[in-house]
């Protein structure tokens, strides 16, 4: 799916790109399949903000995903690529044989009229879901879940591919985008293919507007904040005060490791994703 380009008549268009949508099929959602989507403006249900700058946006319907893909043995054919305002990803309406309708990530390669299935005996090709354990080593995957039966957690942005890298007992070693290579067992669900709309890194946002539309507020700086504000703030004339960049609670803002070390699934992870990319 390309990027559409435009004619620079104002400065703001000379740098915005949007995708052309040109690979969808319809322009309506299935109507079942939607539910309303509430605005919580980063609060949560004390009302306080734990989550800054968001509030606004354009008004949307939540689309329900099957991240589970629990349709065992039953064929299904894709029926229609959608949008979806709720991720960067694309969307397919699939219709199963016994009549039922449901939406899943929209990977590379899968096309209008072609079948698709999920559970062990279904074949290896793009946009069937299987066990890690009977997808072949090297292929390429999203959607994985993390706990057996849970649904999908990883790898379900838009232009997102993990791949098998091995196998070993109730184990597979799987290498994620990042770079991290992490152990999931072998019985943990993952679709074939790479999440579509690859194009989306591509994309400029290109004015402020366009930001406030997607329900995301301006951020003010710290150093532009007085002292009483912000650990970064105050100063005579533009200084970045001698400091390291922080939050507004004075937490180090790169480089501190937050992640703690005792944490359950630790062991897991075979390659950090750090070491990885300085290779």
């Amino acid at each position: 799916m390309p990027v559409k380009t435009y004619k620079p008549y104002t400065p703001s268009r000379r740098q915005m790109t949007t995708a052309d949508f040109s690979a969808l099929t319809t322009d309506k959602p299935e109507k079942k399949l939607t539910k309303g989507l509430r605005k919580s403006g980063g609060r949560n249900n004390t009302g306080r903000v734990m989550v800054r700058h968001i509030g606004g946006g354009h008004k949307r319907k939540y689309r329900l995903i099957d991240f589970k893909r629990d349709k065992v043995g039953v064929p299904g054919r894709v029926a229609s690529i959608e949008y979806d305002p709720n991720r960067s990803a694309r969307i397919s309406l699939v219709v199963y044989k016994d009549g039922d309708k449901r939406y899943i990530l929209h990977p590379v390669g899968l096309n209008v009229g072609d079948q698709v299935m999920a559970g062990p005996q279904a074949e290896p090709k793009v946009g069937n879901a299987l066990p890690l354990a009977k997808i072949p080593e090297g292929t390429f995957i999203h959607n994985l879940e993390l706990i057996p039966g849970k649904g999908g957690q990883l790898v379900r942005s838009a232009g997102g591919q993990a791949q098998l890298a091995g196998k070993d007992g109730d184990y597979c070693h799987v290498k994620l985008p990042s770079g991290e290579i992490r152990l999931l067992s072998s019985r943990c669900i993952a679709t074939i293919g790479q999440v579509s709309n690859i194009e989306n890194e591509g994309i400029v946002i290109g004015k402020a507007g366009r930001n406030r539309n997607l329900g995301i507020k301006p951020t003010v700086r710290g150093t532009a904040m007085n002292a009483v504000d912000h650990p970064l703030g105050g100063g005579r004339g533009k200084s970045k005060g001698g400091n390291h960049p922080r939050s507004p609670w004075n937490q180090l803002a790169k480089g501190l490791k937050t992640r703690r070390k005792k944490k359950t699934w630790s062991w897991m992870i075979v390659a950090d994703r750090r070491r990885s990319k300085s290779r």
